[in-house]
């Protein structure tokens, strides 16, 4: 069966994981827990990636990634190699560590980053020694597991440096006393309902989303199998608008300003429209489009949107003002 691609692009976000060659054990004690964390860091920080989850378990580990330059292969080559290289040289032994090459699935992040991310700091009691143990006895074990980023989640003093906690607490209430406490509130909920991994969405496929952003996917990169070159979207991708550029060009359409069109409480079509134009052209998650419209959360913007596409199939005034837009900055692209 052929593998999945490597489907790349500015700020997509994965779930990776990477398991040692035959199952074996890929840390013998912590001082390899340690050098990997400080090898992860550095990595992050060369390929100017954001890590918003990750775990270390005996014979694998897993990471939630979020590649700002698209960058995921470059930075896990550098990654792996440099604790490989470590490894090696500590255990005086030669020739690969892992199984092949690391798994990468592609998130769709407005509907599953909090999956992920759970699946992630829970693996710790996804084992089989463990599986007939209550909630509470699970709990107490996941508590006292310290090689993964969950008690950052849950206690600021406890965080690592090199992990970005914002990004997903933010789907939750954002970094705050009630954020963590929802986040808690989502972790332990998958303890006793035994959440599904997600990563079974992605067989095959290796995506993680929904339809709609599944077929994106495929449109864009998978299109009669064609190298990226020879992609038309692809290249419309890395052209993609910033998104603060785009704004100013649609104030000038429209003859408004940022602080009437942001403004909170503000039910203007002009606003919403604005919001879905941001999601078409400049790929950016609900979430990062909140924080251009005066702060609203990712549900919020959702909601509008996905009210705004329902009015169009039933007002052609609307309608016609939506795909004057489009075309406008359609045209502005090519």
């Amino acid at each position: 069966m052929t593998r999945p691609l490597r489907i790349q692009y500015p700020g997509a976000c994965y779930h990776v994981t990477c398991r040692g060659i035959e199952r074996r054990r890929i840390f013998a004690d912590d001082r390899d827990r340690i050098i990997f964390c400080k090898k992860l860091a550095l990595s992050r920080d060369v390929y100017s990636v954001l890590l918003l989850a990750y775990v270390c378990m005996p014979n694998h580990f897993h990471l939630l990634i979020k590649t700002p330059q698209g960058n995921l292969s470059e930075f896990m080559r550098h990654f792996n190699i440099s604790y490989t290289a470590f490894f090696n040289r500590r255990h005086r032994r030669v020739g690969n560590l892992y199984q092949g090459r690391y798994k990468a699935f592609l998130i769709d992040v407005d509907n599953y980053l909090l999956e992920v991310s759970r699946y992630i700091n829970l693996n710790p009691i996804r084992v089989k020694s463990i599986a007939d143990k209550s909630a509470d006895e699970k709990i107490k074990i996941l508590m006292s597991y310290k090689w993964s980023s969950l008690h950052g989640y849950l206690w600021p003093g406890k965080r690592e440096n090199f992990v970005t906690y914002a990004t997903t607490l933010d789907y939750l209430g954002g970094d705050s006393p009630a954020g963590r406490q929802a986040y808690k509130q989502f972790l332990f909920s998958g303890i006793s309902s035994e959440a599904e991994s997600p990563l079974a969405l992605g067989s095959g496929h290796g995506i993680i989303g929904d339809e709609g952003f599944i077929k994106w996917v495929k449109d864009t990169f998978l299109e009669n199998g064609l190298k990226e070159r020879e992609r038309p979207a692809v290249r419309e991708l890395k052209r993609q608008y910033p998104p603060q550029e785009l704004i100013e060009q649609y104030l000038q359409l429209i003859g408004g300003t940022r602080e009437k069109i942001c403004r909170r409480g503000r039910q203007l079509p002009e606003r919403t429209i604005l919001m879905e134009l941001l999601y078409r052209f400049c790929r950016i998650t609900q979430q990062e489009i909140g924080s251009y419209m005066g702060g609203l959360d990712y549900s919020s913007v959702s909601n509008a949107r996905r009210r705004l596409l329902s009015r169009i199939g039933h007002d052609q005034q609307l309608e016609r003002k939506f795909n004057a837009f489009l075309k406008h900055f359609n045209q502005m692209k090519s």
